[in-house]
């Protein structure tokens, strides 16, 4: 336990070296507060940057929390998704192809405490990310649109987190089995969008899918109460999350051995 310790403190330090809890929450909060303020004050915006043509007009929804904080999750699952696959896809790699790795590794050290330290890490920074980036949105959102309860965001933030923790867990598997960090990235976003095309084609057989948080999140934003399908969803995650996890530490071993 004391070696997993002494990893998972030093891959704190490297982020905080690496000023990765400085920017990553920082472009969390811009993502998630963009469209709660872009939104409210966009006839603002249009008549700064030179208004409409003459006799045109433009009629904007009123959109209530709700939609807002969905706004929300939908830029967070494409750009915070991207910033957290560039962010993670040399984790192990990277190290890997310097040598580094097997300078730890020769200590000798545990393959599962090596990946998993990593994983926890990583883990960390973007839930805290997740959480500092929506109450922002939070803090606006009853500004300028209505109240949300805080114990909305909460859960929010607890459902959504499981899925960027699959993009974690994704991103470490890709990591233990490439040495590139461009592949490990591209392999990343490619599995995702696979498994997004997935989820439409067979939506009638997929109502547990991860991709299908969001949607689940909105249902109990709407219907304020947490539905089965979600609960399934989010305990579905988090055994692909254990799974990939476990493949990510036997594919490790099995190549550093091997090499």
């Amino acid at each position: 336990m004391s070696q997993w310790v002494t990893l998972f403190q030093k891959e704190m330090l490297e982020n905080w070296r690496n000023k990765k809890w400085i920017w990553v929450p920082l472009v969390f909060i811009l993502i998630a507060a963009m469209d709660p303020v872009t939104n409210y004050y966009m006839p603002q915006i249009i008549d700064t940057v030179g208004g409409l043509p003459e006799g045109a007009s433009i009629q904007l929804p009123e959109y209530t929390p709700a939609e807002v904080v969905m706004m929300s999750l939908g830029q967070l699952s494409s750009l915070g998704v991207l910033v957290i696959v560039l962010m993670s896809m040399g984790a192990i790699s990277g190290e890997r192809k310097s040598g580094i790795a097997e300078m730890i590794l020769v200590k000798p050290v545990s393959h599962l405490n090596y990946i998993t330290a990593k994983w926890a890490a990583l883990l960390v920074l973007v839930w805290t990310s997740l959480f500092l980036g929506m109450l922002a949105s939070w803090y606006y959102i009853n500004i300028l649109f209505g109240s949300l309860a805080f114990m909305d965001l909460l859960l929010i933030v607890f459902f959504y987190g499981l899925w960027l923790t699959l993009v974690i867990s994704l991103s470490i598997f890709y990591n233990s089995l490439v040495r590139a960090p461009g592949l490990v990235a591209a392999c990343t976003i490619l599995t995702i969008m696979l498994m997004s095309l997935i989820t439409r084609i067979f939506e009638k057989y997929l109502a547990w899918s991860p991709n299908r948080m969001s949607s689940h999140i909105h249902d109990m934003l709407i219907s304020d109460k947490i539905s089965a399908d979600l609960l399934l969803t989010g305990l579905i995650t988090i055994v692909i999350c254990i799974l990939l996890l476990a493949a990510s530490t036997a594919v490790f071993r099995t190549r550093e051995l091997a090499e």
